[in-house]
């Protein structure tokens, strides 16, 4: 093995691209060593590493795909092996709290995350929830599969977007989709954020901000959690919160399942505080507490939201251009612990 400047970098990706496409891959390597590593598991992993690295060379960065659960956690026990040489692991998902990002910045490893691979995809998931909750869709699916066609109580009249107050926790990239889309159904939009949007943006997506939590709650009809999940935000729609809220208001979530306090949610649907809720995660999936799933003011979906075609193959090139930009001009993209890196 060379130094780097006569040698290609080599790039390991943990399973085979599936997404990125043919004729971009073959681009991406004609300026870096390109390896898979067929591991289906954590086990595998851990064992073809070394075997890899004996046969093709240490390792300098590193790539881990969407469906990360038969690997997880992304910790020194799976991944010691690609010290030291390894610089940059990246992550096809957009959420990483199974990654242990404090081991990688003591290796001196960047970790980047996908930032907008999935946000458009989120988002429009959250837009089919905020129309099946108003609507009430799945009770008159139900309905109409029974032979009850409009007779089930619940069903007319439903519920019309136009005029109504969509707050939105988390304005980040999936909640500036969401607000954009949202628009087209004539909601007034408020939203509110750990830090306020330049004023020029505010206007661009013409959201209202609320300079605290509660009072987005108390102002909002329909309520959408978009933040990400971190020890902040673990319980952030509790008890208080829920009590803040409108009565009859509507929730929608599709960032991550702890984030809401599940106990204090089941409250708030039995006790109609919350009129409908659509939910496309939960905690503890996908053993998902049974009694979400009885619930017919819960419409479900299992963690899809940012599962499609489109949303696959840009999170795999966000990859790929990761490990390019670093390489290629010294700084990744979307890098999540530079802070602790210069430390």
């Amino acid at each position: 093995m060379g130094s780097m400047a006569q040698t290609k970098p080599h790039v390991v990706c943990l399973g085979a691209p599936k997404y990125a496409g043919a004729d971009y891959l073959s681009d991406f390597c004609s300026s870096f060593e390109f390896s898979v590593l067929e591991a289906t598991n954590r086990s595998e992993t851990i064992s073809l590493l070394p075997k890899l690295i004996a046969r093709k060379g240490p390792i300098y960065a590193f790539i881990i795909r969407m469906g990360t659960p038969p690997y997880e956690p992304f910790d020194a026990g799976l991944l010691s092996q690609l010290v030291p040489s390894c610089k940059i692991i990246v992550s096809a998902s957009a959420g990483y709290n199974e990654f242990d990002v404090e081991w990688m910045s003591e290796q001196g490893i960047i970790f980047c995350n996908s930032v907008d691979a999935v946000a458009e995809a989120t988002a429009d998931m959250a837009v089919f929830l905020l129309l099946a909750t108003l609507r009430n869709t799945s009770n008159a699916e139900r309905s109409a599969r029974a032979g009850t066609w409009r007779s089930v109580e619940g069903l007319i009249p439903a519920r019309d977007p136009a005029g109504l107050v969509l707050g939105i926790v988390g304005l980040g990239a999936i909640g500036k989709y969401l607000a954009k889309k949202a628009a087209v159904f004539n909601l007034k939009i408020k939203y509110y954020n750990r830090t306020r949007l330049p004023v020029d943006q505010e206007k661009a997506y013409n959201v209202t901000y609320c300079s605290s939590l509660h009072d987005l709650l108390s102002s909002s009809d329909i309520v959408s959690i978009n933040c990400p999940l971190n020890t902040a935000t673990t319980n952030l729609i509790s008890t208080a919160e829920f009590a803040a809220m409108k009565d009859g208001a509507f929730l929608i979530n599709t960032a991550r399942g702890a984030i809401i306090d599940e106990a204090a949610l089941k409250m708030a649907l039995e006790s109609g505080k919350v009129a409908r809720a659509g939910l496309d995660v939960l905690c503890n999936e996908p053993n998902v507490d049974p009694w979400f799933l009885d619930k017919d003011n819960v419409i479900i979906q299992p963690h899809l939201g940012g599962l499609t075609d489109v949303a696959f193959m840009k999170a795999e090139r966000e990859c790929f251009e990761n490990i390019r930009a670093f390489f290629e001009g010294g700084k990744a993209n979307s890098p999540v612990n530079m802070e602790k890196l210069r430390k």
